[in-house]
């Protein structure tokens, strides 16, 4: 009787260990805050050669390659997606969970823009159908730029 409920106990705590975190604090090695305010959350990602993050998850927003890659991502049923990425190239994500490898020969560097809260009407959008504004996006960007060339 005591194996049984041991080995339902086990079971029971497997998903819960296997469900995906902030990536953060998962794989801090390859995600590093950058700077966070009201408007957004800033990850650098550095992936060296052949090197593989566990398990993680991001929240929906936008990629900017700063190098090249050969990246391989994995989702947590297994499906395996190969991606090239070119420098300066940048995609936007839905929310996912995976793992990621660097299957290149050469390091790997990008930065991770999440945009926090509910979409802003941008001028000129009756509508409501634009995120945000250009002016807005140009903001932020800036405020990085200005963040990344301080020493």
């Amino acid at each position: 009787m005591m194996p049984r409920l041991f080995c339902a106990f086990v079971l029971c705590l497997l998903p819960s260990l296997a469900e995906a975190q902030d990536a953060t604090k998962v794989a801090p090695k390859h995600y590093k805050m950058h700077f966070e305010n009201e408007l957004v959350q800033v990850i650098d990602i550095h992936y060296g050669p052949h090197e593989r993050s566990a398990l993680h998850d991001h929240p929906a927003g936008v990629v900017v390659n700063l190098t090249t890659g050969h990246l391989r991502f994995t989702d947590p049923n297994g499906k395996v997606q190969e991606v090239y990425s070119l420098a300066g190239e940048s995609r936007w994500f839905p929310p996912v969970k995976h793992t990621v490898e660097n299957i290149g020969d050469e390091p790997f560097n990008a930065v991770y823009i999440y945009v926090k809260g509910k979409p802003t009407t941008a001028a000129g959008d009756p509508k409501g159908e634009a995120p945000m504004s250009a002016d807005l996006l140009m903001k932020i960007l800036a405020d990085y730029a200005q963040t990344r060339a301080k020493p």
